[in-house]
């Protein structure tokens, strides 16, 4: 379909991220979590790299379930660097440990969900770019809640990151004006 977001290229399993989950608004707090921690496994990488071993991620994770990856120790860690059907970093491997213990500290107090959403109150940002060399790679917002992220313990959560994380969970929509998905995604958003 003409008029969809330049980055969705043309391999299928792209333009099918695009066109049904990127950009869509997420509420639910264990899947806010696992999707930042698939961006975090991104750094230095390209998004398809990550896509195409979503699955094997989601195996190897126990379906992104923060309770059980909180328990997580050592033996685990090494379990995991020797999965050749996910990115085997140790860094970031440890930091999805962490980021399990810290999301279970954020969601008792208030629910990541909730402290995600009380940056944008509770309704997505709607962007207006025309192009997709308009698109900034990170923002003075992405920059807060990145550095507010990491006072909460969390890891591999730069702003780049985090405004790649906003964009794909919907809590901004960065569909350029033309895209098809754009009014879509829009029309998805919770009413304030």
């Amino acid at each position: 379909m003409d008029g969809r977001c330049g980055w969705a290229g043309s391999e299928q399993i792209y333009i099918d991220y695009h066109d049904t989950e990127w950009g869509v608004p997420e509420y639910d707090a264990r899947t806010l979590w696992e999707k930042l921690i698939l961006d975090g496994f991104q750094a230095g990488l390209s998004w398809i790299t990550i896509l195409k071993k979503r699955d094997n991620f989601r195996t190897a994770f126990t379906g992104f379930d923060p309770d059980i990856i909180a328990e997580w120790g050592e033996s685990d860690v090494q379990r995991l660097l020797g999965d050749a059907g996910i990115i085997r970093h140790r860094g970031k491997i440890e930091a999805a440990i962490s980021n399990a213990r810290a999301f279970q500290e954020v969601n008792s107090r208030e629910g990541f969900d909730t402290f995600l959403w009380n940056y944008f109150d509770g309704v997505p940002l709607q962007n207006h770019w025309a192009t997709q060399a308009d698109v900034p790679p990170m923002t003075p917002l992405s920059t807060q809640i990145s550095k507010d992220l990491k006072a909460r313990g969390f890891k591999f959560c730069g702003p780049t990151i985090v405004y790649a994380f906003l964009e794909a969970t919907g809590l901004v929509n960065d569909h350029i004006i033309t895209c098809h998905r754009r009014d879509e995604c829009a029309a998805l958003a919770r009413p304030k």
